[in-house]
């Protein structure tokens, strides 16, 4: 059985940077990663990447070809790589033996609410090759700072729960940043936990362009608090005590702690005496310093 996690979100959410971070930080604990690029319009990554769509199909091409604009352009990608999903399940499977996957997906929300196609290529994965997968949708923490901007995240990650149909995970990315776009009107718990969310409409009236729909934002807070099934966990991917909590979190909804959880104990123990302040870009270093000094204290045995 193969572990990983779909990394989706909005533009900007930082899902190429997290799974850059999440990569290095897996490897700091000993597994072996492999991060899956299905995102046609990311020219343009940090990390090493096992499998890239632009090998099947470039947006610019399509974009050009068929006279499509962006958002046009990556929901034909998604309709070809669903068509032409034999092409990356022959790709995944000589990583399927020892590694743990990271998807990549593309900004565009209406993939995941609106089209079927990124659904379909995601669960025919899961049938064909017997993965156990995690959704980790990414919203930045900023949209705290605006009412009307956070119950608009909300609609969007119970839109992406409901119609993904997976272990889902919601997390307010670049939590380190919030306080820098603003004092936040409640504590940081009533943003993570969704609590009453009655509390936002006197904020929500004080702007003029959300006053007019008070009636509708109200009973969009009620669907909300009706299915409560949202909440949030906060993520700074340059923390490593953040992104390990996350880890944990993550195991538990798609089985690995319960697979490997002698080996999931061993894999934490390997950091849990190191400084906390972790800084992902610097990972690589450690991970390299880590294996010397296990093959020096090895050598002193």
């Amino acid at each position: 059985m193969v572990f990983g996690q779909v990394v989706i979100g909005p533009p900007g959410s930082g899902k190429t940077t997290y799974c850059n971070g999440m990569s290095q930080f897996l490897k700091l604990i000993g597994r072996k990663v492999a991060v899956i690029n299905l995102d046609p319009a990311n020219d343009s990554l940090p990390y090493e990447c096992a499998i890239n769509i632009e090998d099947l199909i470039k947006l610019s091409d399509v974009m050009t070809e068929h006279s499509l604009g962006p958002n046009g352009g990556l929901v034909y990608c998604m309709d070809y790589l669903e068509k032409n999903i034999d092409w990356l399940q022959s790709k995944l499977e000589p990583l399927l033996k020892d590694h743990y996957l990271l998807f990549d997906f593309p900004g565009q929300v209406e993939l995941f609410f609106l089209h079927s196609n990124a659904k379909n290529v995601v669960m025919k994965l899961i049938k064909k090759l017997n993965l156990r997968l995690t959704a980790v949708h990414l919203v930045d923490a900023h949209l705290c700072s605006d009412p009307a901007k956070y119950v608009s995240a909300l609609i969007l990650s119970l839109s992406t729960m409901l119609h993904l149909e997976l272990p889902h995970i919601n997390i307010l990315s670049k939590i380190d940043l919030i306080e820098s776009y603003g004092k936040l009107s409640f504590n940081l718990d009533f943003y993570t936990d969704v609590q009453d969310l009655s509390y936002l409409q006197h904020h929500l009236d004080q702007d003029p362009r959300s006053a007019k729909f008070r009636k509708l934002t109200k009973e969009l807070c009620d669907v909300i608090e009706d299915f409560s099934i949202v909440n949030f966990t906060t993520l700074d991917i340059q923390d490593k005590e953040s992104v390990g909590n996350l880890v944990k979190l993550i195991d538990k909804s798609n089985g690995y702690i319960f697979a490997g959880i002698d080996a999931s104990a061993v894999e934490f123990s390997k950091i849990a005496v190191r400084q906390v302040d972790w800084d992902y870009y610097r990972a690589a270093a450690v991970q390299e310093k880590y294996m010397k000094d296990d093959e020096d204290f090895n050598n002193d045995d």
